[in-house]
Order: structure tokens, then sequence, then C-alpha cells
């Protein structure tokens, strides 16, 4: 898959905000615009950005459209989602996927918003980055926060080395990264949006899922062979989601072939999530518990 580069975000740069998925509350969104602009960015986002329909932030069309109209705005250097829940299933298929090849920018959010990522590369070859969203930005840790900045604003990749990694199965691996929430990485399969699996460093994470759902998700995707063709494998936090030592052990009886294993990554749901370009080279090295970056992902 070729890649496409976005440009490297700078200190002053117009951020413009996006509502994929579900609604929010006004305080959360406010407090996410004042750190953004404490860090040094401007905001945009459409005037009638939320118009909350249920479980939605608007309708399909809507959501859809308040998208286009922010990636259309020549000022906005990068897009960042609002909230996750879901939705952003929906509206995958609308997308002008040719205007973003047209004008590709940094885009950053997690969670439900794993699908418009793993669509957008997938159709664009952009790289994209799973990260905190604005209503997130209060919650994620300090560290979190500075992680963000650090990778969208420097053209030179960072090296991850976490505190309190464990290292479930040792060995070094190369490949292409991919992954976000596991739910909705299980709803993408034998979609077109779909990442290729092969030869890729698979990262996974999830909340409020009991253990036999994601049993029944990590099987599904055993059964189906999307694991057969991995590289290595990440599990970040597994927020409200019974004992992790559970679902460790059953990772390592459907993953029989012998390839790093990591648990405990500070991605997903928890305070700590460090942003991962989604669709860049990455290597896990466990001799030194580092995730480095093989190539540029940023302009």
């Amino acid at each position: 898959m070729p890649h496409m580069l976005p440009e490297t975000l700078q200190r002053g740069d117009i951020i413009g905000l996006v509502g994929p998925a579900g609604p929010w509350q006004e305080e959360t969104f406010r407090k996410g615009i004042q750190t953004l602009s404490e860090l040094g960015f401007q905001t945009t986002f459409p005037r009638n950005l939320l118009e909350q329909q249920g479980y939605l932030a608007g309708s399909d069309s809507h959501r859809h459209d308040t998208f286009t109209e922010i990636w259309r705005d020549p000022n906005v250097k990068a897009v960042m989602a609002v909230r996750g829940g879901y939705g952003s299933l929906r509206i995958i298929n609308e997308l002008d996927y040719n205007l973003i090849r047209e004008y590709p920018k940094i885009i950053v959010g997690f969670s439900d918003v794993t699908s418009l990522l793993s669509a957008i590369t997938k159709e664009t070859g952009l790289i994209t980055f799973h990260g905190p969203m604005l209503t997130t930005l209060e919650t994620s840790d300090q560290e979190s926060v500075q992680n963000l900045f650090t990778t969208l604003c420097s053209p030179t990749p960072q090296t991850l080395k976490p505190a309190n990694l464990e290292i479930l199965r040792p060995g070094t691996a190369r490949g292409t990264l991919l992954g976000g929430n596991l739910t909705t990485l299980t709803h993408l399969v034998s979609t077109p949006y779909e990442l290729p699996w092969q030869d890729a460093i698979l990262f996974i994470e999830d909340i409020g899922e009991a253990p036999y759902r994601l049993d029944r998700m990590l099987t599904q995707l055993s059964l189906a062979g999307r694991f057969d063709t991995l590289t290595g494998l990440i599990l970040g936090s597994f927020v409200d989601c019974g004992d992790q030592e559970e679902i460790w052990y059953r990772v390592l009886e459907l993953f029989q072939k012998d390839i790093p294993i990591w648990a405990n990554f500070p991605v997903g749901h928890g305070t700590r999530n460090m942003t991962l370009p989604i669709g860049s080279s990455a290597e896990m090295d466990s001799s030194t518990g580092s995730l480095g970056f093989t190539k540029p992902f940023l302009l």
C-alpha cells in the first residue's frame, strides 16, 4: 500500500474539529478547545457541528457534510475528532476520498474513530493517527498530551519506550502498523475498508467489554485468518474489561506463531494514550521494550 504523508503541524496552525460519531457534553468540548489554545493552536468547526440525534452527533448526512466542510477548508492543517462512541462506520462509504487525496492532512482520533482512520488509510494511503481526541485531552495524562503534539509537530519519528510494559513473548518484528479499537476492527472485517493484515504489527485496545465478548472477537479474527500473517502484537489498555491477565492468557492461546507479544502498552481508553501512526513502518524490539518507526510519517 503506497504511503501518503501529511504535513507536520506547527504551533499557531488551525486544527479543524469534526464529530463523525457520538455526541458530547458542551463543557468537555469547551475545555478541549481551551487546552488546544493553551498549547498554541487555533481551532475551527462548523457552527452547527453538534446536532444531536440520539446516540449520534447528528444524522449521517450531517456528520458527513461537516467532516467534508472541515477537510475542504484550506486553512485547516489538522483534523481532530471530538469524540468516539458510535457512528463513524455509517459514513465511511460516503466520504470523498478524492478530496482527501487532493488535500492530505493530519487526522487524529481513537475508539470508534478507528473505522474512519482505517478507511482513509485504506482508500488513500494517507498515514492517520490513533491518539487523544478533543474531549479526552482533559482526562489524558500530561505525557500522552505531550506525546500527541511531539508526534504531530516533528518530522522526525520519536521512538516510544513506555514504562511498565509487559513482554508476554519476546522477539523483534518489523511491519506496517495497524490497529485501534478491537470491536471496531472486528466490524471492519470483510468490508472494503479493512486494512491488510499481512506483515503487520497489530495494536488493539477496548473498553467496557466482558471477557467472553473479547474472547469471541479474538477467536473470530483468528478463525478468519487475520492473525496468521502478523509479525507482532501489542495489547493496549482494556478498561473495565475484567481481569487483564485472562485476556492475555487467551491471546497467547490463539497465537501459537512465535511473534513478539506485548501487553500494558499505553494506548486506548485509559489516561495513558500514546499517539500511533496507522499505516507507518514500525519496529518492535523486546530487548529494549521500544517501538520505533523506520520511515518518516510526516512531511
